[in-house]
């Protein structure tokens, strides 16, 4: 297994470095004109209303996204993301606009009139999105049709890979984690698992999005784990929050401030944990791939082949460890607001 598993990162190290050879060869260009031999790096991490997958020479080879806009005076709206771009440099800018809208330089709509305008578009992260949330939902509906038609026997296909990890997230997380009403939350916490999971995966592909490495994803992971903690909060957690037991009258005013101020910073926690890990991770493989650029030597490029092929394999453990450290803080988390707590009268 071990052996399968080197032989796989480096095969997916090798070619992440080869495709990202061929797809930056001719570097990202600065406004003076010149080579950016590192402008590839942002534009990985960034979100963008196209889906870039190599060039083939100068050619980009893309996939245009839709741009949905609406305005009040307008109403809603349906365009191409080709339709504001120069088709040879595939670059955006308000000298390309398109029926009075246009993309700037960082990805965000205007109007030449300077109205105001909302974007509804689904930009490369969003498609993104849509994929994780297909192949996850294929993963768990394949399981369930096959224990459905075969009762509980040895499980096959896509069940052979998601019964484990139910198994473990259900014994290992939300039961050690959340106690006896772990049943309850255990939907939740797989699917923050598997969302996570797949998501982390699928970003370390190349030509991939950068799904789990948007904060705006962590967010709105985080800001779910924060509704379903205090939407399930006790009477005993909320007591410990706004009159905590066993605090001096004195200290009191400081530690309802300091608890209340804990509501939000466990999930700020869990948002920023996630966003730099998976961040930080793709910017190091891409900066080692950069290096080739900028020395231009053989001797950088079999260096660069064997450091990219190590920090590969250790995000493919990443993806992992941080699917589930975000799914057993959650898990903690409502264990602690589910939680009954006993006091001594004389305490």
């Amino acid at each position: 297994m071990t052996r399968k598993f080197l032989v796989l990162s480096l095969l997916l190290s090798a070619f992440l470095l080869n495709f990202s050879v061929a797809t930056y060869a001719a570097g990202s260009e600065t406004e003076e004109g010149k080579e950016d031999p590192t402008g590839f790096i942002m534009h990985h991490i960034k979100d963008s209303h196209e889906w870039h997958f190599f060039n083939v020479g100068h050619t980009h080879i893309t996939l245009p996204l839709p741009v949905i806009t609406y305005a009040s005076d307008r109403g809603l709206e349906f365009y191409s993301s080709s339709d504001f771009q120069n088709h040879e440099t595939h670059k955006f800018g308000e000298e390309y606009a398109h029926n009075g809208i246009y993309i700037d330089e960082h990805e965000h709509l205007g109007r030449i009139d300077g109205g105001a305008i909302t974007d509804l578009s689904i930009t490369k992260n969003v498609a993104m999105l849509f994929i994780v949330i297909a192949l996850v939902l294929y993963l768990a509906l394949s399981a369930a049709s096959h224990y459905k038609k075969n009762g509980a026997v040895a499980p096959k296909g896509a069940a052979s890979l998601v019964e484990p990890i139910v198994i473990f997230v259900r014994d290992e997380i939300a039961h050690k984690a959340i106690g006896p009403k772990y049943k309850k939350f255990v939907p939740y916490l797989l699917t923050l698992f598997f969302f996570i999971w797949v998501g982390n995966l699928l970003g370390l592909l190349p030509g991939a999005a950068n799904l789990t490495g948007n904060i705006a994803v962590t967010f709105t992971l985080a800001m779910l784990t924060f509704v379903v903690v205090n939407v399930n909060g006790n009477k005993d957690y909320w007591k410990h929050v706004f009159a905590t037991p066993g605090v001096p009258v004195a200290l009191l005013p400081i530690i309802v401030v300091v608890e209340f101020i804990g509501l939000f910073t466990k999930p700020f926690a869990l948002m920023v944990r996630l966003f730099v890990a998976i961040t930080a991770g793709h910017i190091v493989i891409l900066a080692f791939i950069a290096l080739v650029f900028i020395f231009e030597s053989y001797a950088i490029g079999v260096v660069s082949t064997f450091m990219v092929t190590f920090i590969n394999m250790i995000e493919l453990l990443v993806a992992t460890i941080q699917a589930y450290v975000f799914t057993l803080f959650t898990a903690m988390y409502i264990g602690g607001a589910v939680a009954e707590h006993h006091h001594d009268d004389h305490h």
